[in-house]
């Protein structure tokens, strides 16, 4: 048991302070998980001509560009950074690191989408030269691309064509396929190196040494940590304020000798869409609520 739990110790210091690493690596897994279930229930080639670039291309770099947007718009940091347009330097390394955390779901989907194939085939099936063989010799161009398109769904292809062309190592499915995977694997290889040459050029810029760069991530990571628990607490203590107003109570209150009995006019000025609104420079509404509490109405007490 003690085994168990020095093994469980271990484990969980090695792992504090690489919560963006293992974030990476389980949003990377769950990309992948996501693709494999997308491609056996979703993707179905038309094995057309004029259909099937477009809709290979469209499952390969659709989700992609999809899970990048995502990936900016669920990072604090992007919207963090509108605070500090003018300084330069600042907002182009934040831009950087919200790229690069944005980043590793699409270049996983591409990457994994690439060495499956199956889309790249059905995009690019149709594009192959296959003037060199003897099967196509006598067939108009039209009838090349039709047949082509077809590969895909091998089923549509004549079988006579299919035993021609299995022989050559240029059949159509399988290079198209190979080519694919080169491409996949000749993106993870550029990621990896970019990441890698990315964190050396990071270390060798930094004006702080090794031990003092983890300290500061450290801090500012529990700086983070206890700003959002205090912000937490500040904003139900106030909110108690106003609750406390419009009903004469608290939740969780005991033994209570007094309520308020909120009017029609009262629960008319609190329903709605609660929208930020300015009320002055230095102050906000932040709902209905608050706006209503603002205005000090007149308490009536029901005992």
């Amino acid at each position: 048991m003690r085994t168990k739990m020095s093994y469980l110790t271990y484990v969980l210091t090695f792992l504090k302070g690489k919560e963006v690493i293992v974030a990476n690596a389980v949003i990377a897994i769950l990309t992948i998980g996501g693709q494999q279930l997308f491609s056996f229930f979703t993707f179905s080639c038309p094995c057309h001509v004029g259909q099937n670039l477009i809709y290979g291309l469209a499952f390969l770099g659709a989700p992609a560009l999809i899970l990048l947007i995502v990936g900016y718009a669920l990072n604090n940091q992007t919207w963090s950074a509108r605070n500090s347009l003018l300084q330069c330097k600042l907002i182009c390394l934040v831009l950087c690191n919200v790229t690069g955390r944005a980043l590793v779901a699409p270049v996983t989907w591409l990457a994994v989408t690439l060495l499956n194939g199956s889309y790249y085939v059905c995009a690019m099936s149709e594009f192959v030269s296959v003037n060199h063989y003897k099967a196509f010799m006598n067939i108009t161009t039209k009838e090349h691309k039709k047949i082509l398109a077809a590969f895909p769904c091998s089923h549509l292809v004549p079988t006579e064509l299919i035993k021609g062309l299995i022989r050559h190592p240029c059949f159509t499915s399988y290079y198209q396929t190979s080519l694919s995977q080169v491409a996949g694997w000749f993106l993870i290889a550029g990621v990896a190196i970019t990441v890698f040459l990315s964190y050396c050029l990071a270390r060798c810029l930094s004006p702080l040494s090794f031990l003092h760069l983890k300290y500061w991530a450290s801090y500012v990571r529990n700086e983070q940590k206890l700003f959002e628990e205090a912000a937490d607490l500040h904003s139900r203590l106030y909110a108690t304020q106003h609750i406390k107003k419009f009903f004469g109570l608290v939740p969780g209150s005991k033994d209570l000798k007094e309520i308020r009995i909120p009017s029609c006019k009262d629960w008319r000025s609190i329903s709605g869409v609660a929208v930020l609104r300015i009320v002055d420079e230095e102050h906000y509404d932040y709902s209905l609520l608050h706006d209503w509490a603002l205005c000090l109405p007149t308490i009536r007490i029901w005992h």
